[in-house]
Formats: C-alpha cells, structure tokens, sequence
C-alpha cells in the first residue's frame, strides 16, 4: 500500500491538483467522476442533507475520526466544521488525495486502499464512508466492512451513505444494478436496505439508525440544494459545452427516471459492541 500524508492538509503541490481519471474522454470515464468534471461537488446519493443528518447520529465531534474514500473532500469539510479530535482520509486515488488536501482545512491524507488500510487496530471513535460500498461486489463490501470494525474502538460507530433499491423481483433487481452500472460506467451493486442492515450486522455491529431518501442526485431542487444556484448554473454551463458528457449525464438521469420508485438513498449508523 502506498501511503503520502499531508500533515495538517499542507497541500503537495501550489497549483490545484487535476481531477481524478482526467486522462479519460467523457465516454469513458466513471460517472462519478464525470459529474465532478462538470462541476458538481456533492456526490452521496442522499445529498448533503443526508450526509449531514449521519454525521449527527455519528457524534463526531471531539471524536477521532476516519474517513475512507473522501473523493473530492465535500464531506471531510462537514466532519472537520464539527470540531473532531482527529479527521484522517484514506483515498486510494491520489488525484483524490490531493483535492481532499486542498479543500479540507486541517487533518491527514493518505493515499490507502479502504479494505486494507493498514491503520492500527482500535483508532477511531467513528468511521465513515459514503458511496463506497455500493460501488463493490460483495465480497469486497465485506472486506471494507471488517476494515472498519478493526479500526473502530469498543462503542465506536461506523456511519454509511449508500444506494438502496426496493425491487419488486430478483430479475428486477439485476436490471436496475446492470442499468446504473452500465450507464455510470461503474460496478454499482446497491442493494435493498434490509441487506444493508445485513452486512453490518453479519459484521458484529449493531445497526442503531436507518434513515433513507429519495436517490435523485441530479434532480434540478437537489441540484440546487447541494451545489447552490451557481454551482447548479455553473454544472449547466459545463453541461452545454461538451456533448459527449451532457449524452452521459442524459443517460444518468433516464435510469434514475426509470426506477425512481425502486432506488433510495440510506443512511445507516452501527456501533461495535462495547465487549468487542
């Protein structure tokens, strides 16, 4: 594993870091990232109101705190506003790692892989990851989970922010994964919240909150809640100009058009047991 700290966030370098994969074309590169070369900063399917109600539940305040794959660094921002003991970041993209270390204010970076962080056992009150285990198959979910149960104290909380689906069939559900997969250019595998809470619980947490809400991320109200009215203007801009992305992002918004009444966002919070 490869590991750069930034003490105290003292970016790498003086002149703004590139975007992650901006060596890709906008047909090929991953939605999540596509979205962020267009302007948007707000990435959790929840949003940031979402995002804000799980750092309450999750107390990280005074708290020593880490958080795997912060992407763009929007929501280590939230976490450092709240006054932690300790903010850490472990972003396997080192692109990623140098935008987090520009936009957060204080803390650490390191560039690590989320189910192999290589952190000591027991160093932190509160782990978090947003949009992270949805983009895994299961057996990689269930390595990042176990990651974040050895890092976590005895009582400490492993806070999430992921993509749910309500299918009403087995066949449906493989169709709504292979369609956001295939238009995100990702491996999206969100599941329904009953499994979420399985996950967890086959990890030995204790699932305290479920909260969930409508996964509509690129809906013109969210659009304005997360990003503002200039950042939504300057993402429609960004849209206009290059057609291949404004294809993509069509294609986003039709697939989560399609399944609008079988995708949620949800949030849940689980703590280790106090014995563990």
């Amino acid at each position: 594993m490869t590991h750069r700290h930034y003490g105290n966030y003292a970016p790498p370098h003086p002149i703004p870091p590139a975007l992650p994969r901006a060596d890709r074309s906008d047909y090929t590169v991953a939605g999540h990232w596509l979205l962020a070369r267009l302007g948007k900063r707000v990435l959790r399917p929840g949003g940031v109101r979402l995002t804000r109600a799980l750092l309450a539940d999750a107390g990280v305040s005074n708290a020593d705190v880490v958080e795997l794959a912060p992407g763009l660094g929007r929501t280590a921002a939230e976490i450092l506003a709240r006054s932690p003991r300790s903010y850490l970041g472990v972003e396997l993209d080192p692109d990623a790692a140098d935008i987090v270390a520009l936009v957060a204010g204080q803390g650490n970076v390191t560039v690590g892989d989320a189910a192999h962080t290589g952190l000591p056992d027991g160093s932190a009150d509160v782990v978090i990851g947003e949009s992270l285990l949805t983009m895994h198959d299961g057996d990689v979910k269930e390595a990042i989970v176990a990651e974040a149960v050895r890092l976590l104290r005895p009582g400490g909380r492993y806070a999430v922010h992921e993509l749910a689906m309500a299918p009403d069939t087995v066949a449906e559900a493989a169709d709504i994964a292979g369609e956001l997969a295939g238009a995100a250019l990702t491996k999206a595998r969100p599941m329904t919240v009953g499994d979420w809470q399985q996950l967890l619980t086959a990890a030995g947490l204790t699932v305290e909150r479920v909260r969930t809400r409508r996964a509509s991320p690129l809906a013109l109200r969210r659009q304005l809640a997360d990003e503002g009215i200039w950042g939504t203007i300057r993402f429609a801009v960004q849209l206009a100009m290059h057609p291949a992305a404004r294809s993509r992002v069509r294609q986003l918004r039709a697939s989560y058009a399609r399944h609008r009444r079988h995708l949620a966002a949800v949030a849940l919070l689980a703590s280790k047991p106090a014995g563990a």
